[in-house]
């Protein structure tokens, strides 16, 4: 979609905008969203940054998801004024003007952060704001330097892109997602994160998200489908792999596989021809219930498009040794 035709629709009679999911936990649906929720989401986050009418907000995004969609409402709605360029992995290859506010994916980031003059002016914009995916420990380093306002987004196309953000820059640095004014949280049994926001979204939203909550905010620990089950253990992946990320130099990720006696048994898939150099980490740096009973050498770990781990191929990959 071009961005006359997503004015042409904001602007025309019906109460409602459609959109569509991204499609990481499952098949990209439509959804019709109310503009009226979509503006108040558009004024919680400028006021949120404190941004003004008249400031610039790069849309470098495809308007075909909810957080392109999302700058344009932001800047009709608070008097923004839009700098558009076509969405690419190097947003700002082309952008020779100050920015005021930017929302990119990691990946964008990552690639704008190997290019000198690129860097630069991502390092300038005032308010940058990233979501989409996981931003690894290596990029977070970097970005903590930066001189302005850097952000991690938490939301969902049902929340109108995010309801929080986390500070990745500067002595306010935090792992805490602070939410938004009027947003309350909660978790199920499970400890998933129940999200109500009036204002986005009719009624409460139990998401697939681990989280701890505390009067900080949230922390997101990893997903509910990624969650290991052994000997009466409940292992979270993504909090195995955080204790690793330090020490193992190599790419792999942590999956899991039926076993008789514990249920399920920790995998570890690595690209590491050096299986026992990866074990002996392993031993070293994680809780005894926490280590892999098995390591697999792969070619190449399975990702999906967005550079996400692909959690499902990774456990067919487990179940066929």
């Amino acid at each position: 979609m071009d961005l006359e035709a997503f004015l042409k629709e904001w602007h025309n009679d019906s109460p409602t905008v459609l959109v569509h999911t991204s499609g990481s936990t499952g098949k990209p649906k439509p959804m019709l969203v109310e503009k009226r929720r979509m503006e108040a989401s558009a004024r919680i986050t400028c006021g949120f940054l404190g941004l003004k009418a008249g400031d610039s907000a790069l849309l470098c995004m495809s308007l075909d998801y909810i957080a392109g969609k999302m700058m344009v409402v932001r800047a009709q709605t608070c008097g923004l004024r839009l700098i558009t360029v076509a969405p690419s992995g190097h947003p700002l290859e082309t952008v020779a003007e100050p920015v005021d506010f930017a929302a990119m994916v990691p990946m964008q980031v990552y690639n704008s952060l190997q290019v000198p003059e690129e860097r630069e002016r991502l390092k300038a914009i005032k308010h940058l704001i990233i979501g989409g995916g996981a931003i690894d420990e290596s990029m977070a380093q970097e970005l903590k330097t930066f001189p302005n306002a850097v952000w991690s987004t938490y939301g969902m196309t049902e929340t109108l892109s995010h309801i929080a953000l986390r500070r990745l820059s500067g002595p306010e640095t935090s792992e805490w997602y602070v939410p938004f004014e009027g947003v309350s949280l909660s978790s199920t049994d499970e400890g998933c994160l129940v999200i109500d926001a009036p204002a986005v979204h009719d009624g409460p939203l139990i998401t697939n998200d681990i989280a701890e909550l505390s009067d900080k905010g949230f922390r997101i620990l990893g997903r509910k489908d990624n969650v290991i089950c052994s000997g009466g253990i409940k292992i979270q992946m993504e909090e195995v792999e955080r204790l690793l990320h330090p020490y193992l130099t190599v790419p792999f990720m942590i999956s899991k596989r039926p076993d008789e006696k514990f249920g399920e048994q920790v995998v570890l898939l690595t690209e590491s021809m050096d299986i026992e150099d990866v074990k002996s980490v392993c031993q070293r740096v994680l809780p005894k219930y926490w280590q892999p009973r098995c390591y697999l050498h792969v070619d190449a770990l399975p990702m999906t498009e967005t550079g996400k781990p692909a959690r499902y191929q990774a456990q067919q990959l487990c179940m066929n040794h």
